[in-house]
């Protein structure tokens, strides 16, 4: 990662955050992940991959008093994390390590939430960035799998895993998940109605027995097509990026 960086507006201005001006950059999605959490005060929230912190620090901007961990490979990004909550004035403890080699005491920690935005791409069917921290968010060597069974070991009794990925990638985290965790809700993304999702977000239940639920696709732009330089989010999105609404992942 380069030394160079911007500050970029989240939440309509109720976040300000420090990321690398090349590289991996936070975008809509975790802040969609993030809006998905029903959590509630006094709830502890773990984050795997939590970058440069955006969607672990929305969820603490939008619910007071819940508490966020979050677990990030990369130092560069760990130490921009950690300067963001200093910056916005949110505690969030942010943890430097492998997701596979947890440090012992965040192993014996259960969380109400785990939720994660893992690399979208399979290492083994692309190539690599030429940027290291773009390579390792959009691709990385942790197969999605052990994405999957590092989250579920760490959800507490009846906690949530949410995640957001890839629509090609949900027969494989459907698979990973099983035998861990029930209850699953996916909730497909469009970017336009009409469109095939590309996106989903999916929260599975720790002892979870209801049956699996398709919930309605959530459209993130109006109209069939991109026609104007204009904003064009949807009303609920909008709600979310700007207003830092809460998002129902089964409305």
């Amino acid at each position: 990662m380069t030394d160079a960086l911007t500050q970029d507006e989240f939440l309509g201005g109720q976040l300000r955050i420090w990321q690398p001006q090349v590289g991996y950059r936070a975008g809509v999605d975790p802040v969609i992940l993030a809006a998905s959490i029903a959590a509630r005060r006094g709830d502890h929230i773990l984050e795997l991959g939590c970058g440069v912190g955006v969607a672990s620090l929305c969820i603490a901007r939008r619910v007071p008093g819940v508490r966020v961990t979050g677990v990030e490979l990369q130092e560069s990004y760990a130490t921009l994390a950690r300067r963001n909550s200093a910056e916005n004035q949110i505690e969030f403890e942010v943890i430097t390590a492998d997701l596979r080699a947890l440090p012992v005491d965040l192993r014996q920690r259960r969380f109400a939430h785990v939720i994660m935005n893992p690399p979208y791409f399979d290492r083994g069917a692309g190539t690599s960035a030429t940027d290291a921290g773009r390579d390792i968010a959009f691709g990385g060597d942790t197969p999605l799998s052990d994405w999957i069974a590092v989250g579920a070991k760490r959800v507490g009794p009846r906690g949530y895993m949410t995640i957001i990925q890839r629509m090609e990638r949900l027969p494989e985290v459907l698979s990973a998940l099983e035998g861990r965790l029930g209850a699953i809700i996916v909730r497909p993304i469009a970017g336009r109605d009409g469109r095939a999702p590309e996106l989903f977000l999916l929260q599975a239940r720790q002892e979870g027995r209801a049956a699996f639920r398709m919930a309605p696709t959530l459209v993130m732009h109006e109209g069939s097509s991109h026609v104007t330089d204009k904003e064009s989010y949807t009303p609920d999105v909008r709600d979310v990026l700007r207003s830092g609404e809460e998002l129902r992942i089964l409305p």
